[in-house]
């Protein structure tokens, strides 16, 4: 019988035709592509594979080269000498540093951290050094540019904007020489590595340069190269950078760290571990080549306490040691083909150490916020588990904030990825927290959803309008029944029990579109490949980052407002979960685009508190729903749904007794009692004008705000039903009632 009436109303999915079972072939189909252009990566591995054989069989000649020259054989290879005007040029800026006396001062013996600063762009191209010749340097940047094609030079220069190129920022990796054995080579001389990214103030695009070279310990002098992503560096041309003193020492190092990396690039191809390199297909922004200089400043603390420190920094024991001295470096890249110079200064450095900790702190602040959103989210959700609390709440403000969380999810996740070792184990926490809140905002959500289903469906019938005559119109209004009279009519929808009998052959897109919107699971495959195409897309953009924070931050709470406003019901949501996770939402966005200083170096953006001053405000007008009404900010004009108050201002029967009472409750027959604050309008106008000497000075905005919730929370002691019957609202009406 139920399905017969299913069936009459017309509900989809029950009898007859509409509940046929989809073939599962098509879903199954759908899903393997979708996995298929999910996991498919165009033979990436086998380019892969490829490129490290090349580089393998490029280590090889350069190793066999190098020995040869070292040996004194015959070889294509020599490592030149050391610019002589390179080396004044270097003194203008105060790069090449000296031995200190290690009882008074000392450099950092290892740079493995991260270093950024101001960056200044020079043009030292022939022309441009003779239209400046009232730079100090200028005659040394001309003796070091002398002979250089401009020509050759536009031809390499590139499409990035050097001019706009306001910072540098320095990633980089120190370690100590050793042979194959596992010995140490020298204890004065380290090998670099790492990363050199050049940031563009007008588009904060990065330029981002490989960068291999040498440290000098005991004068904190820095040399190396520089070149574009997809440019190899050819590390026997270091011992040219050095001073002529330091070349042959620097030399003994090329070798052992050729044979390192050769013997490395075999165990990866042997193994089958081929790291794809996604990045390499984006053409390059410029190919310019450079060279790097950097010189550190000495810190006012000895050799040994530095050295103390290094050691707790690289094996932490817990013993007392010095505060970390600020990591100071001045710099210069210089770019002998591209005639452009970049002067680094006003520096601020973090150790690595340093900055695994920072991250491991920030784990636990983020994982504890999460935890707390978690707490607040599942209370507030046993609260509005129930039909009408369900029906109260919006979906989108809970699908706002799942989108948050998954984005929160997949950014921990490649954070943890990117920083390997212990921090990353830390940020699995936030990640799995944020991953659970999620699941359950998003399932709570399509709940909600279910609930609120049928408040979009049209229920009128539509009536298909037949053209009649007049005579036929009036005889039809003469004999037409009174509303009274009339009988409701039920919509009737006709099956079709037979196909058609010349079934159409659709393309395979319009195939397609029709399985997606007829299909739930097919409809369910695609969006989850598109959100997550649009998550990968926001966590590696910068930009759509900042955009997507700003959207969903401003409808956090927008959506509930909307609805409770336009429904004429309060959202249900308690003071507990609307603070709480305001304020924790807010520490997030805050710590990220507010602090200076925050593990992912991003910059303060003053918008963000603008952004926190309209979440705070969205919070406030929620929590004010509450107890003044839902459209209370709306001009009546304005309002579309016309709600029976409950609480309407009752007259008191006598203002003049000692207890305010209303009558007595039609359910537990107490006398109903309320405090002066509910009296009527009239009695209230009697209170004011008794004093009115004493509370000229409150009147103004926030007086009667606070007026209006207190006359507000009085009348919410009683209600007055439709049928006029007055009742209290307190635990004695829930009571049962005694027997008769």
């Amino acid at each position: 019988m139920n399905a017969a009436r299913d069936e009459e109303a017309g509900l989809p999915g029950t009898g007859g035709e509409l509940g046929r079972q989809r073939s599962s072939i098509p879903s199954f189909l759908f899903i393997s592509f979708m996995l298929f252009m999910l996991t498919s990566h165009n033979g990436d591995e086998f380019l892969a594979r490829h490129q490290y054989q090349e580089a393998l069989k490029s280590l090889t000649y350069q190793l066999g080269n190098f020995t040869g020259w070292m040996n004194g054989t015959s070889s294509e290879f020599s490592v030149p000498d050391r610019d002589s005007a390179l080396e004044m040029l270097l003194d203008d800026f105060d790069i090449q540093g000296s031995i200190l006396n290690p009882q008074d001062a000392s450099y950092y013996s290892n740079v493995t951290g991260f270093i950024h600063g101001a960056a200044h762009y020079h043009n030292i191209t022939p022309s441009a050094l003779s239209n400046n010749a009232s730079a100090p340097w200028n005659s040394h940047a001309q003796a070091y540019m002398a002979g250089a094609n401009e020509t050759a030079i536009l031809e390499v220069f590139g499409g990035w904007n050097w001019t706009a190129t306001d910072k540098m920022a320095l990633s980089v990796v120190e370690k100590l020489p050793t042979y194959a054995n596992g010995s140490t080579l020298s204890d004065t001389i380290s090998l670099v590595h790492g990363r050199i990214e050049l940031t563009d103030a007008n588009t904060n695009a990065d330029l981002r340069l490989e960068f291999e070279g040498v440290h000098f310990i005991l004068n904190g002098s820095i040399y190396g190269l520089a070149e574009p992503r997809g440019h190899n560096i050819d590390i026997r041309l270091l011992p040219s950078l050095v001073p002529v003193s330091s070349k042959n020492d620097t030399s003994l190092l090329i070798e052992p760290e050729l044979t390192s990396r050769i013997n490395k690039l075999k165990n990866l191809i042997d193994a089958g571990i081929i790291d794809q390199d996604s990045s390499s297909d984006d053409p390059p922004k410029s190919s310019c080549p450079f060279t790097f200089y950097a010189q550190l400043q000495p810190v006012n603390a000895p050799e040994y306490l530095m050295q103390e420190l290094e050691d707790e920094l690289q094996k932490p024991t817990g013993i007392w040691t010095i505060s970390p001295p600020k990591l100071v470096a001045n710099g210069l890249l210089v770019s002998k083909e591209c005639g452009v110079m970049f002067e680094m200064n006003d520096t601020e450095g973090l150790r690595s150490r340093t900055f695994f900790r920072k991250v491991t702190a920030y784990a636990g602040l983020s994982g504890l916020v999460y935890l707390a959103l978690l707490i607040l989210f599942s209370r507030q959700s046993e609260r509005s588990r129930t039909p009408s609390g369900l029906a109260r709440v919006s979906r989108w403000m809970f699908l706002t904030q799942s989108t948050v969380d998954s984005v929160s999810f997949a950014g921990h996740i490649t954070f943890a990825i990117l920083a390997e070792g212990r921090p990353s184990i830390s940020l699995v926490a936030p990640a799995f927290l944020a991953c659970v809140l999620f699941v359950y905002e998003a399932q709570f959500s399509v709940l909600i959803h279910q609930i609120q289903l049928p408040e979009d469906v049209d229920t009128s019938p539509s009536v298909p309008a037949t053209p009649v005559s007049p005579v036929q119109g009036n005889e039809a209004a003469e004999s037409q029944p009174s509303p009274n009279e009339q009988a409701p009519r039920q919509p009737t929808r006709t099956i079709p029990t037979t196909p058609p009998d010349n079934p159409v052959h659709t393309s395979f897109i319009s195939f397609f579109f029709h399985h997606i919107r007829t299909d739930p699971q097919a409809r369910l495959w695609m969006m989850l490949f598109v959100f997550l195409t649009f998550i990968v897309r926001v966590i590696l953009s910068p930009i759509l980052s900042m955009i997507f924070v700003g959207i969903t931050y401003s409808f956090i709470w927008l959506p509930q407002i909307m609805r409770s406003a336009r429904r004429g019901r309060t959202s249900g949501l308690s003071k507990e979960y609307i603070v709480g996770t305001t304020i924790c939402r807010l520490w997030l966005a805050l710590y990220f685009l507010a602090c200076p200083k925050n593990v992912l170096d991003i910059e303060p953006r003053r918008w963000v508190y603008v952004l926190a001053a309209f979440v705070c405000l969205q919070g406030t007008v929620l929590i004010l729903q509450e107890y003044i009404g839902p459209a209370f900010f709306l001009p009546k004009h304005l309002l579309k749904v016309k709600t029976y108050d409950y609480h309407p201002m009752l007259p008191l029967a006598d203002p003049e007794a000692p207890e305010q009472s209303l009558g007595d409750c039609v359910i537990c027959m107490d006398a109903i009692i309320v405090d002066s604050r509910g009296r009527s309008v009239s009695s209230e106008k009697e209170r004011d004008a008794d004093n009115e000497g004493g509370s000229k000075k409150f009147e103004g905005l926030f007086s009667g705000l606070q007026k209006g919730i207190e006359t507000a929370g009085a009348r919410r002691t009683y209600s007055l039903a439709p049928c006029s019957h007055l009742f209290n609202i307190c635990p004695q009406c829930r009571r049962p009632l005694p027997p008769l």
